[in-house]
């Protein structure tokens, strides 16, 4: 089909099933993140020796017991993308979903009657489980959404990941106050179950097995996508993905924007308390406040990326250079200035964390995009490769830290975790600047029989390197 066709193809007007997906597939972050960082707000509670029946975890049981969700999720990235490509994202989601949901209401009791050993199973399970999340959404993604608005939809999934977290810091210490800290996890629980009978209605793999999508609609995403017809089985092709330059660029710039992230996110409680005296409760609250910030900006950042592209102001790949320069190089310099910020100054340190944080929503229409645009038909495979490999970085960043602060209230050792973190921000997307794409790949789709669906990736290709 040519360029030509597709533009004849009109949008549908108003909101559609495309929307309440993206919807659902905003809701199973939003969830997954709150249950992923539950225990970060819950084991304060959990380990406070003036409440009784609190748990006497030393710092060094509690960093186990904190780490042993990603112990679990590294394990799983790259299985689940494969796997949703043959299966469909939807069942894996629930599957993830449902897991983390039992898992979640399970924990208190493990506490109870297991100790630290069996929290610590149950995080490694939520771990594995949630592991298929993001690839298989990424999968659904890579049907769903048309090129046309790839970039809003991709930032609205992804902020589900920062909203989730702002939630749990937010919501987690008013909970523990009023029913006892068991309840933050009865609550992720039985919300995850609500998410789960819901999606498991209205979810679809792809608009051709939807039940209540309209035909307008349907042709519109498949025609944008170039997926008429029944979808084929393709074969991975592991070769070529794992000798392609930009592939291995993105799986670089990745890591380093998880190094950046996961200083922060580990650390920013400590900052605030050492560096800044602020008291906890209100820790939470200014600790959730750069995550608010870039669920906010996450909505603009995506139109302004649609925008762009759609106009031809931009190629593609120029806006994701663009929006990842932003996403990674204006935390780098915020970084620096965080490391000058006066002691006890709490509005500069607010201020700053929040710039720092704030800016790193580029990646959502940056990085986090390219893997959809090099090849929407592997970019479940694509995001679990990279996934998995940034979030080995994001158990060794803390660790790094951990390493380097012997003192927390000393600055030029924060100083010194600020300026690695906003090297590592500088050179990984330098890199990616230089060796990152974001044209269609020649291996998105190997199959050999297909005539018309290669001369239509070629004119996809021409079309992005014209525009």
């Amino acid at each position: 089909m040519s360029v030509q066709d597709v533009c004849e193809v009109k949008k549908p007007s108003g909101l559609g099933n495309r929307h309440l997906q993206t919807i659902m597939w905003f809701l199973a972050m939003v969830l997954g993140y709150g249950i992923r960082n539950n225990m970060s707000m819950a084991i304060v509670v959990m380990t406070d020796p003036t409440l009784e029946n609190s748990f006497d975890w030393n710092m060094q049981t509690q960093s186990v017991v904190l780490s042993s969700f990603f112990w679990g999720y590294i394990v799983l990235q790259i299985p689940a993308g494969e796997l949703s490509a043959r299966i469909g994202g939807k069942i894996l989601i629930i599957f993830a979903m449902t897991t983390n949901a039992i898992m979640s209401i399970l924990t208190p009791f493990s506490a109870y009657y297991g100790g630290w050993q069996l929290v610590c199973a149950c995080r490694v399970i939520c771990g594995l489980s949630q592991g298929f999340l993001l690839p298989s959404i990424y999968t659904l993604v890579g049907k769903w959404a048309p090129i046309e608005e790839k970039s809003r939809i991709g930032a609205v999934i992804n902020s589900g990941s920062q909203l989730g977290t702002a939630l749990q810091m937010l919501m987690s210490g008013f909970i523990a106050d009023a029913w006892g800290w068991p309840a933050i996890f009865f609550v992720n629980g039985i919300t995850g179950i609500a998410f789960v009978l819901i999606y498991s209605v209205v979810g679809a793999d792809s608009p051709r097995k939807s039940k209540f999508i309209s035909d307008e609609e349907r042709l519109y995403i498949e025609t944008s996508l170039k997926q008429i017809g029944k979808p084929k089985k393709l074969k991975t092709p592991w070769k070529a993905m794992w000798t392609s330059v930009p592939f291995i660029s993105l799986i670089f710039v990745h890591c380093a924007q998880n190094w950046g992230y996961w200083t922060l996110m580990t650390e920013t409680p400590s900052y605030m308390n050492q560096m800044l005296n602020v008291n906890i409760k209100a820790n939470g609250i200014m600790s959730a406040l750069p995550y608010l910030t870039v669920y906010i900006l996450s909505f603009p950042f995506g139109y302004f990326a649609d925008y762009i592209i759609n106009k031809k102001i931009l190629s593609v790949t120029a806006t994701r250079k663009l929006s990842n320069s932003i996403g990674l190089y204006g935390p780098a310099i915020a970084l620096i200035a965080l490391s000058y910020a006066p002691p006890g100054n709490v509005t500069i340190g607010v201020l700053l964390i929040t710039v720092v944080v704030g800016l790193n929503v580029g990646r959502l229409t940056g990085l986090m995009l390219v893997h959809l645009d090099m090849s929407p038909n592997f970019a479940g495979t694509l995001m679990g490769i990279t996934n998995m490999s940034a979030n080995i970085i994001s158990i060794i960043a803390p660790l790094v830290a951990g390493l380097i602060l012997r003192d927390e209230t000393n600055a030029s050792e924060w100083r010194k975790v600020f300026y690695i973190a906003s090297a590592i921000y500088f050179i990984g997307n330098t890199q990616f600047l230089i060796f990152g794409t974001s044209v269609r790949q020649p291996w998105n789709d190997p199959s050999e029989d297909s005539e018309t669906d290669d001369t239509a990736e070629k004119g996809q290709e021409k079309s992005d390197k014209a525009v």
